[in-house]
């Protein structure tokens, strides 16, 4: 993996460039999301594993699979990826980008898990006290776990906030046993 993000981070480094100057970084993020996804899928991947098709014919394949419309530089930036052999990345580029881009815009992804469905004005609430603390803006994905019990588990980062039943009840399970 760490191989793949080192190949990955001058593609996705330069896809970045590009967005910024062409004041489209939500476009290229979308792009980059669908390419990922269309790379990951097992058909693809043997394709593009498949010494025998050749790259214009890969490009050709992997851009119609990708969907049509895409700008001239999103099709140039592909078949880059296909010439230097370097579809299998674009999961790691995706993701790059998606940091490249959170960093410019003072942006942080927080995933939300939830034991219970949260209503639009708690979720805002939850939001604004997650920027209030984080000093940037929150991007909030909110999931559901039942097996939270009660309560919420956030992730910004590589930072976790554990307002669970379930963390409350292993924390005080741990001091039990210490």
């Amino acid at each position: 993996m760490a191989e793949n993000v080192t190949v990955a981070r001058p593609y996705a480094e330069a896809a970045f460039q590009l967005a910024r100057a062409g004041n489209s970084l939500a476009g290229w993020s979308d792009i980059l999301l669908r390419m990922a996804a269309v790379a990951r899928d097992p058909d693809m991947s043997a394709c593009i594993d498949n010494p025998r098709l050749l790259n214009e014919d890969l490009a050709q394949f992997f851009l119609g699979v990708v969907g049509e419309g895409l700008p001239v530089e999103q099709q140039n930036f592909a078949r880059i990826l296909v010439d230097n052999e370097r579809l299998g990345v674009l999961p790691e580029i995706c993701e790059l980008f998606a940091e490249l881009k959170n960093a410019f815009e003072d942006t942080k992804e927080a995933a939300i898990a939830s034991a219970f469905p949260l209503d639009a004005a708690a979720l805002s609430t939850l939001v604004a006290d997650l920027e209030q603390r984080f000093q940037c803006k929150i991007r909030a994905s909110v999931s559901l776990d039942p097996e939270l019990i009660g309560g919420v588990r956030i992730a910004v980062g590589d930072q976790v906030i554990d307002a669970s039943v379930r963390g409350k009840l292993a924390a005080m399970s741990a001091a039990l046993q210490n």
